[in-house]
């Protein structure tokens, strides 16, 4: 079982960069596939990224595409989350999550995702 908490949200003017983490616990976190989610007030969840259990192989929404970058470094349980030029539509809080199921990272269904950390919040002011 992994335990996922998210860190690095604040507030941050439009074309703005911030870095969010997800740390997890568990020695088979490197057998994950994690992918972060977004949900916006009176939204549903949406996906943003995934990447692969080795990050080999990534998968962005494209809203966010060429924006935003995820990685990760298994040797310290962590993926990352590079969001650059940021619009205010990218207000929300961003939740982690990691799927047993390797292939998950080829997909943008949440269903597929077993564990969720809290969430963070992101804010996008004009």
């Amino acid at each position: 079982q992994a335990q996922l908490v998210e860190s690095g949200g604040g507030l941050v003017q439009a074309g703005g960069s911030l870095r969010l983490s997800c740390a997890a616990s568990g020695r088979t976190f490197s057998n994950y596939a994690i992918g972060w989610f977004r949900q916006a007030p009176g939204k549903e969840r949406e996906f943003v990224a995934a990447i692969t259990w080795s990050g080999g192989t990534t998968l962005y929404a494209d809203s966010v595409k060429g924006r935003f970058a995820i990685s990760r470094d298994n040797a310290k349980n962590t993926v990352y989350l590079q969001m650059n030029s940021l619009k205010p539509e990218d207000t929300a809080v961003y939740y982690c999550a990691a799927a047993v199921d390797r292939r998950s990272a080829y997909s943008q269904d949440s269903a597929r995702y077993d564990y969720w950390g809290q969430g963070t919040q992101v804010t996008v002011s004009s």
